[in-house]
């Protein structure tokens, strides 16, 4: 009898240690782009601006198009060494205006939060399918806020991204600047994107933020290790 209970507390065991040494929600479990969002995919993100090889890894295992951009080098602070273009040439897949250029690691942001968050969010407010995010761009070699003194901002590494509006497939644009208080689904819509961009990107900030915002959303993957800002 002994045995037997040993055997099965062993079977246990082992399965217990299958499940925490590959649950997508631990820490120490590769990322990958099928899996759902977890606590620690920031985190997981983050640690791919030290490893463009996996990070590109990661968009060819999803078989997400891309190309390598040139190396930009801009002084001490601005360029990047990591860039991509998502080239969105597979049938299912979101093209950008203009094409997202941006650092790795966002590019892999961008894939999780389109796939995971934007696609449902406009089937369940809008009846309809996104063909197309309209951007202000990613790389731009300034400071936070535009201004002459102060941190640089994360956009002069490709680092961020500007989201302006949503163009359906049923011809509807959906924008930040003209729906995110209309009070109906297209607002609802606005506000469930950049509420799911929160658990993806280490900053995300809409027109509840400030002023400054009331057009875009902002997101970026400034490096905190897996801390998040959201507003």
């Amino acid at each position: 009898m002994r045995v037997i209970f040993f055997v099965m507390f062993l079977a246990l065991a082992l399965r217990g240690y299958e499940w925490v040494a590959h649950d997508h929600r631990m820490p120490w479990t590769p990322l990958s782009l099928a899996d759902p969002v977890g606590p620690f995919t920031t985190r997981k993100i983050d640690a791919l601006a030290d490893d463009t090889p996996q990070c590109l890894g990661l968009l060819e295992a999803a078989l997400i198009g891309y190309s390598p951009l040139p190396p930009v080098s801009a002084g001490a602070n601005c360029g990047y060494d990591n860039g991509v273009t998502l080239t969105r040439s597979q049938p299912q897949t979101i093209a950008y205006s203009p094409a997202a250029r941006t650092s790795c690691p966002m590019a892999v942001s961008l894939v999780l939060w389109e796939n995971q968050i934007v696609k449902a969010a406009a089937t369940r407010h809008l009846g309809s399918t996104v063909e197309q995010i309209i951007t202000y761009g990613s790389y731009s070699c300034r400071r936070i806020g535009g201004g002459q003194t102060g941190n640089y901002s994360e956009h002069a590494t490709a680092n961020a991204i500007d989201i302006a509006a949503f163009r359906l497939a049923d011809g509807r644009t959906v924008s930040v600047a003209g729906h995110w208080n209309a009070n109906d689904e297209r607002s609802r819509f606005l506000k469930e994107v950049r509420d799911g961009a929160c658990e993806l990107f280490a900053t995300t900030l809409s027109p509840d933020y400030n002023e400054a915002h009331e057009d875009h959303l902002h997101f970026d993957q400034a490096r905190r290790g897996g801390s998040r800002y959201c507003r």
